[in-house]
């Protein structure tokens, strides 16, 4: 596993660089397959954050961590990532037993922003909703945009208010 630890308005030093990827590198005896591993860490105001992207066959697991030490802010991390990486392992075992969780998804639609405070790139490689749905969650985020694998189109999953899944697909 290649991991890089990055800093953001702070000065990584080899202790903290060695302290960040021992740490990490302990998720390569969980899940053999983590091709990288992006730490970055930062401070803002009287707060360390530390946040980790793990990429893994092509979907991407993140955690952030915050507190008033930058030590404390990777311990913290790594024990989010911990019970993230036990979710996308026990999801792949169920995945790989043909046990597919049935996901309802119904359509919705939703506003532009006014402006774009931030712009990001990743590869899409195709998926199902439900593989989306996973992805999602192992982001921890509230939205996901993929190729849908049956139609070639951009679709998107969203978490609703009462909990349930969302999908937006393009008209035809």
């Amino acid at each position: 596993m290649n991991v890089i630890v990055n800093g953001r308005h702070m000065e990584i030093t080899p202790a903290l660089r060695s302290y960040a990827e021992e740490k990490i590198g302990r998720f390569d005896k969980y899940v053999s397959n983590i091709s990288e591993a992006v730490v970055t860490l930062s401070v803002e105001k009287f707060s360390h954050k530390a946040e980790v992207l793990l990429k893994v066959n092509g979907v991407m697991i993140q955690a952030e961590g915050k507190t008033g030490e930058v030590y404390s802010a990777i311990d913290q991390v790594v024990e989010k990532l911990e019970k993230q990486v036990v979710k996308f392992k026990e999801k792949q075992h169920d995945y790989r037993k043909g046990e597919k969780k049935s996901v309802e998804m119904p359509g919705a639609g939703g506003k532009e922003p006014v402006s774009i405070i931030k712009q990001k790139r990743f590869d899409m490689k195709p998926m199902s909703s439900e593989e989306a749905v996973n992805q999602m969650e192992l982001l921890d985020k509230n939205f996901f945009v993929f190729t849908n694998e049956r139609s070639g189109d951009i679709n998107v999953v969203y978490r609703r208010d009462d909990g349930n899944y969302g999908l937006i697909e393009p008209a035809k």
